[in-house]
């Protein structure tokens, strides 16, 4: 039975499952190509300061070995010699070896940038697994690292056979020369094989760097079932995001809520809506909506109106037009300027009654047609 398509990794890695490889210490590199550099900088090194390099360690050696009889029968100068000669060997091989170590950290950086993993540090059980062990050895991977060990053999057997035979009478000429001469004659030889097999390396890892950025791809390849179980980890669930959105719509209505005792007037329908409407001449343009909602929520504005004693004015089509056009912290539109300020014109009279003791003005009648056609 074929295998179902939505389980075939067909799909590329998302950021996250590179990221998630990264973590884990899973990143493209190739060790022929970290071979080949750190052999073509040690080679360019020995072949430019090879002969400098072996001169100074001959005279370190010369100088080391040439022991008066004083010398050669104080034990407690033993120690302190080594460590004075070993200094110096090391200072003379510094340049070579601060090279190398640089060929040896950029090559894996080129090729898969930076990447420090602890958790690739710990110790991993499964792979004591023989099962695990024998899939491993004849799994593709395994096959393809055997055929570059076979080539890395015989490519480098062909080049050891080629610089042997054209260099053959300078090797043999090395025991006529003088001593120092021959040291750093060699050094310059060595320098030359590291070059010619460096190159040769050069070639595998030509091949086997795209190898490994194709089969690091094709190891992070998902199937669709997949990219959707991380789509919904990232955007989380339809049940999840609904409670998200319930709680927020909670949060903004107890927040709404807490408008209506600053309201000036609430504008009701006079059951089904409710308009809480604000205005502050010295800071605002015009009014604006602090709290509007239909059926219970327009029931609670006015029980939070009505114990914040903020006056209640019944207008239907006002209403309606301020819940249709306005949103919550939106200031009223121009067509509806001459309504609101007519009924909160109502209102200031009203406050002014209720604290001097007057007589009640009579509410305004409000022209729906006034505003209900241009809006």
């Amino acid at each position: 039975m074929a295998e179902n398509p939505a389980q075939e990794r067909t799909e590329q890695p998302t950021p996250k499952r590179l990221e998630e490889a990264r973590r884990h210490g899973q990143v493209p590199r190739s060790p022929e190509l970290t071979t080949a550099a750190v052999m073509l900088i040690a080679g360019l090194g020995l072949h430019f300061i090879g002969g400098h390099v072996a001169s100074e360690l001959n005279g370190i050696m010369r100088s080391g070995l040439a022991l008066s009889r004083a010398q050669a029968l104080d034990a407690s100068w033993l120690i302190p010699s080594l460590a004075a000669g070993a200094a110096q060997a090391l200072e003379a091989i510094a340049p070579i070896l601060g090279l190398t170590l640089v060929a040896a950290l950029l090559a894996p950086i080129a090729l898969g940038g930076w990447n420090l993993s602890l958790e690739a540090l710990a110790p991993d059980f499964t792979r004591l697994s023989p099962v695990g062990g024998l899939q491993r050895i004849f799994s593709m991977r395994s096959g393809v690292e055997l055929g570059k060990a076979f080539a890395k053999f015989l490519l480098i057997a062909l080049v050891a056979v080629l610089f042997l035979k054209g260099k053959s009478s300078e090797l043999a000429s090395l025991g006529a020369e003088p001593l120092r001469p021959a040291i750093a004659h060699a050094a310059t030889l060595g320098g030359d094989a590291l070059l010619a097999f460096s190159l040769a390396l050069a070639l595998i890892a030509a091949v086997d760097v795209p190898w490994q950025l194709w089969s690091y791809k094709q190891r992070l390849l998902m199937s669709r079932q997949e990219i959707r179980e991380e789509l919904k980890e990232n955007e989380g669930s339809p049940e999840m995001k609904g409670r998200v959105r319930r709680a927020q719509q909670e949060v903004a209505k107890r927040r709404m809520m807490q408008e209506v005792p600053k309201a000036d007037v609430v504008v009701t329908n006079p059951t089904h809506i409710a308009v809480a409407l604000r205005y502050d001449e010295q800071r605002m343009r015009a009014p604006i909506v602090v709290a509007k909602g239909a059926d219970e929520v327009a029931a609670r504005i006015r029980e939070v109106a009505v114990e914040s004693r903020v006056p209640i004015f019944e207008a239907p089509p006002l209403a309606r037009a301020l819940h249709r056009a306005v949103p919550i912290g939106g200031e009223i539109p121009t067509s509806l300027y001459v309504a609101v300020a007519q009924v909160l014109t109502y209102v200031y009279q009203l406050r002014t009654a209720r604290r001097t003791g007057a007589a009640p003005p009579a509410p305004p009648r409000i022209d729906p047609t006034a505003f209900e056609t241009r809006h």
